[in-house]
């Protein structure tokens, strides 16, 4: 008999939340991608959570999120996806969504945010000091605050990525890991449900904080961060979230920033993928570490594409146009 996790995750609740989540966001193509597979030396499958109007996966938390709101206003820090998505959840329900984000942000998402008719307020500094204005204004406005990843309609919302990767038999699963709800919701369906799936997450090692904490099993903060791969930047891991993480991980793991860039260059030439570094996590993964994938079966959570084209260029160096 499988053992449910002991997170704050509830599977009842996961498969409700796909009543509510726009079906735009549901059943993203998940296929094998067989040159990709040949460049890293095992058979890969592409979860691609970028073919949506908001081009993550991050529109599956908001939905949750919105459809449950009371109120007519809500707040969040983002490092750009997560507002993107909040403010097209937002912009049919007559929500009003002021996002905070540092003005370091790429320029597209930031762009994106405003023209989805959100109010986007910028701040000196990173996405930690972006968190500290949203729960700012949330007190002071009384608003909602929304917490990605603290918030369990985030972390449930991003779960029922995890019910679509069940019908495929992996050995593992590589995910992005930033503030944790990908990891969290879909590590806890797996656990859950296929429990013999390898669960490992992915951070950059100029952005290790949840990483770190994952191994001490207690919260490690940083100073500061140095990563290309802006989407998972954080350096305050949540206690909560990293409770889970615990539960339902079966590794973390660091990659280095030329790594990611390699991860990003192969899946534009052998998948046709445009995608944004957090993206290509799962496959730097795979690059630094070929034996332990070699002849495996993964499958590779593609989360973002809200990519800055003239930086994507200068990463890649190939001469796009």
């Amino acid at each position: 008999m499988t053992t449910v996790p002991r997170t704050r995750l509830d599977l009842t609740r996961i498969e409700a939340a796909r009543r509510v989540i726009d079906p735009v966001f549901l059943d993203t193509p998940l296929y094998p991608c067989d040159p990709l597979g040949q460049a890293l030396g095992c058979r890969v499958s592409v979860k691609l959570e970028t073919a949506n109007p908001v081009r993550s996966f991050k529109g599956r938390g908001t939905e949750v999120v919105v459809s449950g709101l009371s109120g007519p206003a809500a707040v969040c820090a983002s490092a750009g996806n997560l507002g993107q998505a909040l403010a097209w959840s937002a912009r049919g329900r007559g929500v009003a969504v002021t996002v905070v984000a540092s003005r370091s942000a790429p320029a597209v998402k930031l762009e994106r945010i405003r023209a989805l008719g959100a109010r986007l307020e910028l701040v000196d500094g990173d996405f930690d000091e972006a968190r500290e204005r949203a729960v700012a204004i949330a007190g002071h406005d009384g608003i909602r605050l929304v917490e990605d990843s603290l918030d369990l309609e985030t972390c449930e919302g991003a779960a029922t990525i995890g019910l679509e990767l069940l019908d495929t038999p992996f050995d593992a699963v590589l995910i992005a890991l930033g503030g944790g709800a990908m990891a969290t919701g879909i590590g806890h369906v797996l656990k859950s449900r296929a429990p013999g799936v390898e669960v490992v997450c992915v951070q950059p090692a100029g952005a290790p904080a949840m990483t770190r904490s994952w191994h001490e099993r207690r919260v490690v903060t940083t100073e500061s961060t140095s990563t290309i791969a802006d989407g998972v930047a954080g350096r305050r891991p949540i206690r909560e979230v990293l409770d889970d993480l615990l539960v339902v991980a079966d590794d973390a793991v660091l990659v280095r920033e030329e790594s990611i860039v390699a991860g990003m260059r192969l899946l534009l030439e052998h998948a046709g993928l445009v995608v944004e570094p957090s993206a290509a996590l799962g496959v730097a993964a795979v690059l630094e570490n070929r034996a332990r994938f070699a002849g495996r079966h993964v499958a590779v959570v593609v989360c973002g594409g809200n990519v800055d084209l003239p930086a994507y260029h200068r990463w890649l160096g190939n001469g796009l146009p």
